[in-house]
């Protein structure tokens, strides 16, 4: 396998290009976390939603202490909803128990469907036993795909005491 040239990526990253800059991030796929952290920084600022968004995801798939502290940066800078959704993925795939706080904070704050459903996500992602009131609580939203992601969540913190919980709606 051929390593992935990271002058080459970098200076992709820096390119007017909008198509330039996605290739750039899709490669990389082969660069070790570390590098690629250092990568990611030079596009999170970037004009492009399209690249915020892609870097955001990429972070939870490169597991670094940094990739935390940069997760959190954006979900508390991004006005966006559509990267800070991709952020809330990137701390479920990340895994990191650390993201719990900051996930009930947002699950709380937040009335979008699409950012409660990804914390919803998330939280069973992180597989936190400390996550189960929340999802009980997502249980009761009106929203069905925010109830099935709580479905599903409770299942990854084997949550089994809440089958008594569910609303009239996810009943059999």
């Amino acid at each position: 396998m051929i390593s992935p040239n990271l002058e080459e990526i970098s200076n992709q990253l820096e390119s007017p290009k909008l198509s330039a800059r996605i290739l750039a991030l899709a490669n990389l796929h082969d660069v070790s976390p570390k590098d690629a952290i250092l990568l990611i920084k030079k596009v999170l600022a970037d004009d492009s939603l399209q690249v915020r968004s892609i870097a955001a995801f990429i972070l939870g798939l490169k597991k670094e202490l940094e990739s935390y502290e940069l997760l959190i940066r954006i979900l508390e800078s991004e006005k966006d909803y559509n990267i800070r959704d991709d952020a809330i993925g990137a701390l479920g795939y990340l895994g990191d128990v650390r993201a719990f706080e900051p996930l009930s904070r947002i699950f709380y704050e937040d009335t979008n469907w699409l950012i409660r459903f990804s914390v919803t996500v998330s939280l069973g992602n992180l597989q936190c036993p400390r996550a189960h009131d929340i999802l009980v609580q997502a249980l009761r939203s009106k929203e069905v795909v925010i109830q099935q992601a709580a479905i599903a969540a409770l299942g990854e913190i084997q949550g089994i005491d809440t089958v008594d919980h569910t609303s009239p709606v996810c009943s059999i």
